[in-house]
């Protein structure tokens, strides 16, 4: 019975010995190559905390001296904070879009992106990415150098970008705010996950 309550809580949450043992056992390394140790472990946590602190893949420690991750946290730092074929921000965003998919199918909801529904100015841009002019502009131009010149328009002499253009500048130039974007969708359907009676940040008081 306890072998079996273990398995449960196993497919729910790990502490970081178990993490260290399946990565091992799969032969995950470090970027450099080498064993992962705890420190690179605490590290890889830490980074994970600092970008990703809504989504609560990690316990509080309040009774015991241990902490516990979420088993979706450990597959953020095998794909994302350890993988070694993307940058960082590319392997993020693609664990997020797989991740809401996985949501979508479970739950059975369609997937509705509309993030991106009207033209902006150079000053909007600004404002929506939080970022300089200057910066706005070296996206603009990346974006007619890729092909994408139908994006740009003038209205009563200013540079206006389609929405699709936003989307694109989004997508392939200021990928952070576009990051935002999913684990924020995310979380409403982890809320959605737990409302349908699925576990997800519950520690069974372990912690």
């Amino acid at each position: 019975m306890y072998r079996d309550s273990e398995q449960v809580f196993d497919s729910i949450f790990l502490s970081y010995n178990k993490i260290l043992n399946r990565f091992h056992s799969l032969g995950v390394t470090t970027k450099h190559g080498k064993e992962i140790k705890h420190i690179d472990l605490r590290k890889a946590i830490d980074v994970m905390l600092k970008k990703h602190p809504t989504c609560r893949w990690r316990s509080e420690k309040i009774r015991s001296r241990k902490y516990f991750v979420l088993v979706e946290g450990y597959i953020w730092l095998n794909q994302v904070y350890f993988q070694k074929e993307k940058s960082l921000i590319d392997a993020d965003v693609d664990f997020f879009e797989n991740r809401i998919k996985q949501y979508e199918e479970l739950l059975k909801i369609e997937h509705k992106e509309n993030w991106w529904n009207e033209d902006m100015d150079i000053k909007q841009l600004c404002k929506y990415f939080n970022i300089k002019d200057i910066t706005v502009r070296k996206a603009i131009k990346k974006m007619c150098d890729c092909g994408f010149e139908k994006y740009k328009f003038l209205v009563n002499e200013k540079v206006v970008i389609s929405k699709e253009g936003v989307e694109w500048i989004c997508k392939n130039v200021f990928k952070q705010k576009y990051l935002e974007l999913l684990e924020e969708y995310k979380m409403e359907l982890t809320e959605l996950y737990i409302e349908a009676g699925y576990p997800y940040d519950n520690f069974f008081h372990k912690n």
